[in-house]
């Protein structure tokens, strides 16, 4: 990485190994970025185009010892072209209305929240969280974040927390009604965000880590084309959804 400051006072280290997340039976270990307070918008992009993500004021990126299983992906929105399947989900949830709101808790935010962790994720740990916890993940921040509400028919039904980069979207996080009987949110929510950095002039969307052994991220490989940073180097997916 560049070392003109104030990149020069950037530091990284290793944490010790804990359990994989996303992969049973394995361990892990994350790269961190400090101090947190000095990461801003500008360092903070130049730290995604090298692979790091951040949850709150986090900054991180594996760095595990004998796996590479996590892949940084992003869109190029310019030659992204929805499938079928995405169509119809843009179409489907026409109706929405989308908001930028303050980024701070918002009661009925959490609530979903919660709906949505028990539904989709329960027994992970985060179906637990409670206000502190949700504030720290989501709502902590030192670089350009935006909230965004989606409503239809004033009935709250999804929030995406985003990040502004200096050449793209980076999704930090989308939780939606998981108590709909026909929806396609979770799709909607990337094409949202794919046309809003269409709108900004912004080139990528990126969505943090793709794992091709794990199920929960298949549907970022359905959004094509997709570049993956590869032994340093961004350049197209080419693994099959």
């Amino acid at each position: 990485m560049q070392q003109d400051y104030p990149y020069a006072l950037i530091q990284f280290y290793a944490t010790a190994p804990y359990a994989c997340s996303y992969l049973p039976e394995r361990s892990a270990r994350s790269q961190v970025a400090t101090p947190g307070h000095l990461i801003d918008t500008p360092i903070y992009s130049e730290l995604v185009r090298r692979g790091f993500r951040r949850s709150g004021v986090f900054t991180y990126r594996p760095h595990c010892d004998s796996c590479k299983a996590c892949v940084p992906v992003r869109i190029p929105v310019q030659d992204f072209r929805p499938d079928r399947s995405q169509r119809r989900a843009w179409k489907l949830h026409s109706g929405l209305t989308s908001t930028e709101r303050p980024l701070a808790l918002h009661e009925e935010h959490f609530q979903l929240y919660q709906r949505y962790q028990a539904a989709r994720h329960a027994g992970g740990g985060m179906d637990l969280d409670n206000r502190e916890q949700f504030s720290h993940f989501l709502l902590q921040s030192h670089v350009d974040t935006r909230l965004i509400e989606f409503r239809e028919y004033g009935m709250l039904r999804m929030v995406s927390v985003i990040d502004c980069l200096s050449d793209g979207l980076s999704s930090v996080y989308t939780f939606y009604e998981p108590r709909l009987p026909r929806s396609a949110l979770g799709t909607y929510g990337i094409l949202w965000q794919i046309e809003a950095a269409r709108r900004l002039g912004l080139p990528h969307v990126y969505l943090g880590y793709w794992i091709e052994e794990s199920g929960k991220m298949a549907y970022k490989s359905r959004f094509r084309p997709l570049e993956a940073l590869q032994d340093g180097i961004w350049q197209p997916l080419r693994t099959q959804p």
